[in-house]
């Protein structure tokens, strides 16, 4: 069994991915850090990072992480990362789905209403009576006031349903 080393090129590409991914770290709220198993060198070289505003000390500190960053598993970290990033995507899509329903909802009322209750199961006493109030309110905070509501109804049924229809 002969084996070779890698090429200085494929190391400079294994690292500088490896640093790429520690980059993605440093991006992440305290509370998701805390959700990756990270060694205490690496878990303080992302927090320091995340606090440096001097373009030339957060890019010898981004180099830090890449080379801190060698000498762990990246795996868990990567899949954890693209766990993370399935989840955000998912809640901006959530969240543009009630938006479009509380729209359309607002602009063509009861049959937008219609809609919506045969898209997500049945009908919905509560959104009726914030369209009613939507219907008979002039002034614009009110109105305001009320887009909101049904939007937090509308978020909370689609999020309990898991409901995957668009407007």
């Amino acid at each position: 069994m002969n084996k070779t080393k890698p090429s200085k090129s494929a190391a400079k590409r294994e690292y500088l991915a490896l640093q790429k991914l520690g980059e993605r770290l440093i991006g992440l709220s305290p509370e998701q850090l805390a959700q990756l198993e990270l060694d205490g060198a690496l878990r303080d070289a992302v927090r320091d990072a995340a606090k440096i505003r001097s373009h030339g000390a957060l890019r010898r500190q981004k180099q830090l992480i890449g080379k801190l960053m060698r000498h762990v598993d990246p795996q868990p970290i990567q899949s954890m990362l693209d766990r993370m990033g399935r989840q955000d995507r998912q809640d901006k899509a959530l969240f543009s789905r009630a938006e479009a329903w509380r729209d359309r909802i607002a602009t063509e009322g009861r049959v937008a209403l219609e809609a919506y209750c045969s898209a997500t199961g049945g009908p919905d006493a509560e959104l009726q009576a914030l369209l009613s109030e939507l219907e008979s309110t002039v002034s614009e905070p009110g109105r305001k006031r009320i887009r909101r509501r049904m939007f937090r109804v509308i978020h909370g049924r689609l999020a309990g349903s898991g409901a995957d229809d668009s407007t």
